[in-house]
């Protein structure tokens, strides 16, 4: 007898993409309903993504991984696999909080969701997961990266299935201190959004790069506000700062505007500019256009060229055979997000025991496209953060995604076991927001 119901036709469709013109926007915003119907699902799982706007092209390639999700699990229920079938609910929560807590509301009171997924804003996170927590509603987080909303904020019925800021700014500490005895760089400034995950990305690369004993002087740390559309001041502060490294947590469109502005000045020509969390998104390979600026260094939370194995290859032409273009990184986080949830599913035995699924996502071990060979990422049970290997490297010519005609290469790999936060700094944080601090200070090197 098996366990979990699945459709007659025995096939998981797209339900609806129904349509919803907002009063105070003009923009059209979208709420999908993907997999099976409400009367056939075993669990339905509530998703928050951008669907217009700077960062909807985050939504949309989100929404595309999760129907690759869908797929592949429909793949397995054919072959005779007892795997749940998922109703999946997909709405913008506009980059407002407020907004998302009341469609993750909805989504428990209208939907009857199980579950909740996705959130590119960490300041969006923080809050719905506050929800998650009061109404025991289990969190994947498949985008955002604030280090806080699993170290400091985290709780049970939290988790997160994509590198987080500190993961990201452990690798990218560990790529300074080898530039720096290569070329005895100095000088080092940061630049991010003026909200959580930028104070966040910069605090866990001053803690990294501490840990590793570099030696370094901070000329300027700038915070211009999210979607900033002009960043003049704050390129010419850094060029009077004479940085020699400057790092930056501005994402998606708004470093995509950053490099297009600082290239009209002579910034590239005296520094380095790395971005070790999103930089390497494919949307910025193709708005470099066919030179690669000198001294970008970069990285993301998936890359279409790394690593090149049959499994990352799949995913990658999947994902191109059904939109006609390459995936950003958001499409492998949410496909990650409904792949984890059904292996909770399947471990605890259906979705009626919260402590079950919770302890089934402890530890859980999933082969993602993102993974190198010989390595499988895994849930960490303290923190439910992913553990995972990243890639770090420097723009190249590649016209193998077209119509990108410039890639990542050059690559630096470093091990996933070194990423993860020592269990003396886990504490460390906790221990300072238990002591009524809201974060820890960073060291000054």
């Amino acid at each position: 007898m098996e366990m979990f119901k699945h459709p007659v036709s025995g096939c998981i469709t797209i339900i609806a993409a129904t349509f919803t013109l907002f009063a105070a926007n003009t923009a059209q915003a979208e709420r999908f309903e993907l997999g099976a119907s409400a009367q056939n699902a075993d669990a339905v799982i509530g998703c928050l993504y951008p669907m217009t706007g700077r960062s909807a092209t985050y939504g949309r390639d989100s929404i595309s991984g999760i129907k690759i999700a869908l797929q592949d699990l429909e793949a397995e229920a054919k072959s005779g696999l007892d795997v749940p079938n998922l109703r999946v609910i997909a709405d913008d929560p506009r980059s407002k909080a407020s907004y998302a807590v009341r469609l993750a509301q909805d989504f428990i009171t209208n939907d009857n969701a199980k579950f909740f997924c996705g959130i590119v804003s960490s300041g969006v996170a923080h809050a719905v997961s506050d929800l998650a927590k009061n109404e025991k509603i289990i969190m994947v987080g498949t985008d955002h990266a604030s280090s806080r909303l699993s170290i400091e904020d985290g709780h049970d019925y939290y988790f997160r299935v994509t590198n987080d800021s500190w993961t990201s700014m452990a690798a990218g500490a560990r790529y300074l201190r080898d530039l720096q005895k290569e070329t005895g760089w100095k000088r080092l400034a940061f630049v991010g959004p003026d909200y959580d995950y930028g104070h966040v990305s910069w605090t866990d690369l001053q803690l990294a790069l501490d840990e590793l004993g570099v030696e370094y002087e901070t000329v300027s740390d700038l915070w211009p506000k999210l979607y900033e559309p002009d960043y003049s001041v704050y390129i010419n502060a850094l060029q009077s700062a004479k940085a020699d490294v400057v790092v930056t947590a501005l994402w998606g469109g708004d470093f995509i505007a950053f490099i297009k502005q600082a290239a009209s000045t002579r910034f590239f020509e005296t520094t380095r500019l790395a971005n070790f969390d999103t930089g390497a998104n494919y949307d910025v390979m193709m708005a470099l256009g066919d030179q690669p600026y000198p001294g970008l260094i970069l990285s993301a939370r998936h890359h279409n060229n790394w690593p090149e194995t049959g499994r990352n290859k799949r995913f990658v032409k999947q994902f191109h055979d059904m939109t006609g273009r390459y995936p950003t990184y958001a499409a492998e986080g949410a496909y990650t997000g409904i792949i984890a949830i059904a292996r909770a599913i399947e471990k605890a035995g259906g979705v009626d025991d919260d402590r079950a699924l919770i302890t089934a996502l402890e530890g859980l071990q999933l082969a993602l496209p993102e993974d190198p060979p010989g390595f499988a990422s895994y849930i960490d049970p303290e923190t439910h953060q992913i553990v995972q290997a990243q890639a770090v490297g420097t723009v190249v010519h590649n016209e193998d995604f077209p119509p990108s005609k410039l890639m990542v290469g050059n690559w630096a790999i470093y091990d996933a076991e070194d990423l993860k936060p020592s269990k003396e700094m886990v504490k460390r944080r906790r221990d300072a927001v238990a002591g009524g601090s809201e974060a820890v200070p960073p060291p000054t090197p």
